[in-house]
């Protein structure tokens, strides 16, 4: 471990490896509909960062592994911190689609 590694960020591919391997989680896309209409990470559910109250519908258990990501990880760190702040217990800001080198969905 490096002297800097507290400044490395975890790039959004491999927090995407790690939902993948997360029993039960849930891939967390809070950008517009019209931004995940445009191209999304495959299996991602498209919450926006406005209507974040209704993940409850999608995740009723507070336990529930929430992995949350936007276009450049300014909305995602917002619905991480509301979601904290709603008794989520497990939620993960993973970043910005904008960096994501993996398969597309449109």
């Amino acid at each position: 471990m490096g002297l800097f590694d507290f400044l490395r960020k975890q790039s959004i591919d491999e927090g995407v490896e790690e939902y993948k391997a997360t029993p039960g989680a849930i891939l967390l896309d809070v950008r517009t509909r019209k931004e995940h209409r445009d191209g999304h990470i495959p299996g991602s559910k498209n919450i926006p960062l406005d209507s974040i109250e209704k993940v409850a519908g999608l995740a009723p258990d507070k336990n529930t592994p929430l992995f949350v990501y936007c276009q450049s990880g300014g909305r995602s760190s917002q619905a991480a911190s509301i979601l904290k702040r709603a008794g989520y217990a497990n939620v993960k800001n993973i970043g910005g689609f904008g960096a994501y080198t993996g398969k597309v969905k449109k």
